[in-house]
């Protein structure tokens, strides 16, 4: 058992951007929502609510409901969800460059995986299914269903811990998105920031995290060793 100064470390893991990249099929799914609702988006407002959960998306930053109608709220989510896992399931999915061989690194180093992620659980379970990677986290991923607070509340990542029972301190996160940095560090846990959602520059301040990479490709188990080991 791999462990950190403090005890048993784990590993949790954000999925878009992190193991998969369905961005386009995200993208594409709010834009035939609203094509169907005849309402208004940008790109812009989608690049901001990336990462971000429907009930804080559709009347914070689309503005197609009111924050306290939640019946419209979770109508619209669960639309643009069903969109979304019908281009997954009519188009196919991988899993990212180097997720597979990391993933696999880390079982035989006996750490085990949870993942936390503002999606809700049925786009988790569809996208594992379809890229091969279900056997790595079994249940152990928490989606929209299971937190009341979206990141950058840790919420998401504390329960993630909790799943594979370990310390949050002695958890490192792997994130795309900003607001998954900030609630990584938020959660006590270390930060690891995959570039595929910002570049490494913009990891800086409130948002910087303990290690920064392209793509998992680049990680190994000794390098997540080495980021208990600092001060």
């Amino acid at each position: 058992m791999t462990a950190s100064p403090r005890g048993p470390i784990g590993a949790v893991f954000d999925l878009d951007g992190v193991l998969i990249d369905s961005h386009d099929q995200h993208q594409r799914s709010w834009f035939l929502l609203a094509d169907e609702l005849g309402r208004p988006l940008t790109e812009e407002q989608f690049k901001i609510s990336f990462g971000m959960r429907n009930e804080q998306v559709i009347p914070g930053v689309f503005r197609w409901a009111e924050p306290d109608d939640r019946a419209l709220i979770q109508e619209l989510g669960d639309r643009k969800e069903a969109l979304y896992r019908e281009l997954l399931r009519a188009e196919g999915l991988e899993a990212l460059p180097g997720v597979a061989t990391f993933l696999t690194a880390l079982r035989d180093a006996g750490i085990p995986v949870s993942l936390g992620s503002s999606t809700p659980r049925l786009n988790i379970e569809v996208c594992l299914s379809l890229t091969g990677l279900a056997g790595f986290f079994g249940a152990a991923y928490t989606g929209a269903e299971d937190v009341s607070r979206g990141k950058p509340d840790p919420e998401v990542f504390l329960t993630a811990a909790r799943k594979i029972e370990r310390d949050p301190a002695c958890c490192f996160v792997v994130e795309d998105a900003h607001v998954g940095i900030q609630a990584g560090r938020r959660a006590g846990m270390r930060t690891l920031a995959v570039t595929t959602t910002h570049p490494a520059g913009t990891f800086v301040g409130d948002l910087a995290a303990d290690w920064i990479v392209s793509s998992l490709g680049e990680v190994t188990v000794d390098g997540v060793l080495a980021l208990f080991e600092r001060a």
